[in-house]
């Protein structure tokens, strides 16, 4: 497994929700500058928050559903983002306490550690046409399930030949 190097002074780890995000940042010796819950995900007063920071801090956040706009904005503003790939940081930092202010600060802690494993940031001008695309394939499952079933149900009842093939029953 391939892990992200920061090489920024100060990291943050953020804790994504979707009306907050539990922010945690830290410089390179472990020390805790910034921990802080930021409600309706502000990201003005995020700014402000990391604003004697700014200049030598990398964002971190999980891949979760949401994160999109936290990455371009972030990008906008000028900071350094990389994205957790949520399953494998599981695996690394799998506790028995969890809450929103224990996994930012454990994720600030594995990005200052250099265990992130990122996942790809999907360029914001390609993410309509992946959206499309996952949404066509959910239905093309969709009507293989469905075709399936009716198929089956047919046979149980013996309405169609066991023989009969798909091309047949359906041009």
């Amino acid at each position: 497994m391939k892990y992200y190097t920061s090489t920024t002074e100060y990291n943050c780890g953020i804790d994504l929700h979707a009306r907050q995000m539990y922010v945690c940042v830290m410089d390179r010796q472990g020390k805790i500058l910034v921990h802080t819950n930021v409600k309706d995900n502000d990201f003005a007063f995020f700014l402000k928050l990391v604003q004697p920071y700014r200049h030598d801090l990398t964002v971190c956040c999980e891949c979760m559903f949401g994160w999109y706009w936290l990455a371009d904005a972030c990008q906008a503003a000028g900071l350094q983002f990389v994205l957790a790939h949520a399953l494998y940081v599981k695996a690394i930092h799998g506790g028995k306490n969890k809450n929103d202010r224990i996994d930012s600060e454990k994720l600030t802690h594995l990005l200052r550690s250099n265990l992130i494993p990122p996942a790809y940031v999907y360029p914001a001008q390609k993410r309509p046409l992946r959206a499309l695309l996952r949404q066509r394939i959910f239905y093309v499952w969709r009507r293989a399930e469905l075709l399936a079933r009716i198929h089956s149900h047919q046979l149980a009842h013996n309405r169609i030949l066991a023989k009969q093939t798909r091309r047949v029953r359906d041009p």
